[in-house]
């Protein structure tokens, strides 16, 4: 019957272990609990921290490229606009320069015309003394005697306006 003392079960054994095992977990409960307890805390907080910060630094990031953004799009519409702006001007000056040789170019040719009117007129003031001239020699001949001056004029213009009606009448 030995073999039974082995598996006895001694109640204040149980009751003294307990005990103890109470007594150890209130002294590690205040010593080592509390301030295992703190650390942990503490590195949450910690973590906790970082998190935030991290947060905010994803927040200025996204803001901070918002804004690089809104530069760049103004930017590149600024630019746009002076693009714009300078093909505008180019193509006035352009429109400037061929206004400007248009009127040169008429001015020319109303030169030329005036030019050619007045030669028209030095030509036929020309014939016209020629006309003249002949016509006093050939009535000289004709008549045998000499005109004087305004008869010979008198003939002359009357010659001429004929002359420049029929003219007239055939333009």
């Amino acid at each position: 019957m030995q073999s039974l003392d082995v598996i006895s079960v001694n109640f204040w054994q149980i009751v003294i272990s307990l005990a103890n095992l109470t007594i150890l977990f209130l002294i590690l409960k205040k010593f080592l609990f509390k301030p295992v307890k703190n650390v942990l805390e503490q590195r949450q907080q910690t973590l906790d921290s970082k998190y935030d910060e991290a947060e905010r630094s994803v927040v200025e990031a996204e803001s901070s490229k918002k804004q690089w953004e809104e530069k760049l799009r103004s930017a590149e519409e600024e630019a746009e606009t002076i693009i714009r702006t300078a093909s505008e001007d180019a193509k006035n000056h352009g429109n400037r320069i061929v206004a400007e040789a248009r009127d040169q170019a008429e001015g020319i040719v109303r030169q030329a015309r005036s030019t050619a009117e007045l030669e028209r007129r030095s030509a036929e003031e020309d014939i016209k003394r020629e006309i003249i001239d002949v016509s006093a020699v050939l009535t000289e001949k004709i008549l045998g005697r000499e005109i004087n001056m305004q008869d010979h004029r008198t003939m002359i213009d009357s010659f001429i306006a004929e002359i420049g009606d029929d003219d007239d009448g055939n333009k």
